[in-house]
């Protein structure tokens, strides 16, 4: 082929078909600036190009137009090296040997690892990178290391002058492992990898969000990573200058680019298919005067974080605790006259509602309310996101039937027959099996439910009770927030029996993300939420299953904290290899056929 020839060059790129999807993942790289130049270093481009990466230069601005323009059009970051940074920006007065800073670069990159990192989009930070990420999101960095090592060498700057070793369980000795002078992974230590080394500064805490996974010889922090099951890795070294030839383009930046493109492949996928997380406590946090159009941090959901997160609709609940109200000659009356549970039941849930329609009024722009899957559908085709409305423990109906036909009509999808207590409905879990199940009023209640198009929900409800819906109802049942026994031995999970029969009568179950439902020692993780949704698709299969994560409701786990992380979920199942159709069925699909179906009865 003619290198002169460009439509050779064209056609060739062509028939090489490199994307299936059109293009390759388009990673930002942060420019370097100096004599009124923003300028980068041929390393980092050459490196992304090698790996199959389109690399473009991010502009040291911190233009937040710019830089929210520049992250919806980019699949991974990667921050570059130069200057000190600032020590301001850690609170901290500027030591004696304090090198050049470059404060045109500080602000705009603080700002967008913390932007990228709110979107769970791959990061690979090289050097001073590394000092920007831990500085971005709460660890600390050292204006200067006194050491025995000499960590910024004379030699040129391929070569490498000392070692790091590597943590075996760690993200990075996984992107190592077979490549160079490598320990094989089923040794009993760690590795270690020859680096090179230019820099007098290095991060000294890792901070809430990262973990050490490299050190040298001296104890100094070579590599970061997240902590929480993401894309997030920092390197203290210069991994595009190095030229063994064993490293095969470096394994950091394949590393990048194949996470970028998983990043890219979510983004698509919710482009195409709804999302629904059907179980948030968030109005349990309005007596707070929460901000639900702003990146609140007292509640795991609001709008930013529906939008980061790319959550189309949720299912607020109005949730009743059950020790707020007691039975007094055959009616629900609260236990105190002050405060917001001075009210009845239903009362206390219509305000509740009231509140929420408040703030989707206030909001109208961004979110609606839904009551069908086609408003969801509508809502998602018009740009906004959508609140559905559930209730959480069935003595909101305060013991008549009526009630049921009143939510029915202020738009309430689904009824939680109980919560942490038996209630006039049925049992629950955690009560002291009143009825022996469901009671007469409560097979009564069910059978209303049916009629009127609200789906019934056995989440929190006693093995007899969920046996016993499952006989009265007509239509099928749904556990909004609920994980598997057989993986975590608590009386709210249900048992794989449980899961046969409600799949055999069209029911879905919901995983839900609260920690002490998916391990009994709370230490779980994003990864364990799915090893639940695993068990639960090999009993139920692909049809039966969802998310329902108790957001708000002390539900949350590391890899899944709040709604801004719920790509991060789309990120396991794809590398699980699940199909586009299957993720739509758990994204929500399964849950919809319900609602449709319920719905049309009425």
């Amino acid at each position: 082929m003619n290198r002169f020839d460009l439509s050779a060059h064209t056609a060739a790129a062509y028939d090489r078909n490199i994307l299936r999807d059109g293009r390759q993942p388009v990673i930002g790289i942060t420019a370097n600036y100096g004599e009124q130049t923003a300028k980068l270093a041929e390393g980092y481009y050459k490196r992304l190009i090698a790996v199959g990466a389109t690399p473009v230069i991010i502009p040291p601005s911190a233009n937040k137009a710019m830089l929210l323009t520049l992250l919806n059009r980019i699949d991974g970051l990667l921050l570059s090296g130069g200057a000190d940074i600032n020590p301001l920006f850690m609170g901290e007065e500027p030591q004696p040997q304090l090198g050049g800073i470059n404060d045109e670069r500080d602000l705009p990159e603080l700002l967008i690892t913390r932007l990228a990192f709110n979107r769970q989009m791959p990061i690979l930070g090289i050097c001073r990178g590394i000092q920007v990420m831990a500085v971005a999101l709460g660890g600390r960095m050292a204006q200067h290391i006194s050491t025995t090592i000499k960590h910024s060498q004379d030699a040129g700057r391929g070569v490498a002058t000392h070692s790091v070793t590597i943590a075996p369980d760690s993200t990075l000795y996984d992107i190592y492992e077979g490549h160079g002078p490598f320990v094989p992974k089923e040794a009993p230590y760690p590795a270690t990898v020859a680096v090179n080394s230019f820099h007098h500064q290095a991060v000294s805490d890792a901070g809430p969000h990262f973990r050490v996974s490299a050190r040298a010889a001296d104890g100094t922090i070579e590599a970061i990573e997240s902590c929480e099951h993401k894309p997030f890795v920092g390197v203290q070294w210069h991994p595009e200058c190095l030229d063994d030839p064993d490293m095969d383009c470096q394994p950091l930046f394949a590393w990048l680019a194949n996470e970028a493109g998983l990043y890219r492949r979510a983004q698509q996928l919710h482009n195409q298919v709804l999302s629904l997380d059907t179980h948030c406590d968030t109005p349990m946090f309005f007596t707070q005067n929460v901000d639900f159009a702003k990146r609140d941090p007292r509640i795991l959901v609001s709008l930013p974080k529906m939008y980061e997160g790319r959550l189309d609709a949720t299912i607020m609940v109005s949730y009743l605790p059950q020790k707020q109200w007691h039975m007094e000659n055959g009616t629900w009356v609260p236990v105190s006259t002050e405060g917001e549970f001075a009210c009845s039941p239903r009362q206390y849930a219509d305000s509740i509602f009231d509140q929420i329609e408040q703030i989707v009024s206030q909001n109208s722009d961004d979110v609606a309310l839904a009551r069908t899957p086609g408003e969801l559908l509508l809502n998602k085709e018009n740009g906004r996101k959508s609140i559905m409305l559930g209730i959480e423990n069935g003595l909101a109906l305060q013991g008549n039937i009526s009630n049921v036909r009143h939510f029915a009509r202020r738009g309430v999808v689904y009824i939680t027959l109980c919560h942490n207590g038996d209630n006039d409905l049925c049992d629950s879990a955690k009560g002291e099996q009143t009825h022996g199940g469901v009671s007469d009023f409560g097979a009564k209640v069910i059978k209303q439910m049916n009629r009127y198009g609200v789906m019934v929900d056995l989440s929190h409800a006693h093995e007899k009770s969920f046996y016993d819906a499952l006989d009265i109802s007509k239509m099928p049942i749904v556990c909004s927030h609920s994980s598997c026994r057989a993986l975590c031995d608590h009386p709210r999970n249900l048992t794989d029996e449980q899961m046969r029969a409600l799949a055999k009568k069209g029911g879905v179950c919901q995983i839900t993300a609260y920690p002490g439902f998916l391990r009994s020692d709370e230490k779980a993780s994003i990864i364990d939420l799915m090893e639940h949704l695993d068990h639960a698709i090999s009993i139920m299969g692909i049809d039966h299953v969802g998310l329902g994560t108790d957001f708000d409701g002390d539900g949350g786990v590391p890899g899944l904290a709040d709604a801004s992380e719920l790509t991060n979920f789309t990120r396991q199942l794809l590398k699980k290899r699940y199909s586009k159709s299957d993720i739509s069925k758990i994204w929500g699909g399964n849950f919809l056929r319900v609602m449709t179906q319920v719905q049309a009865n009425q």
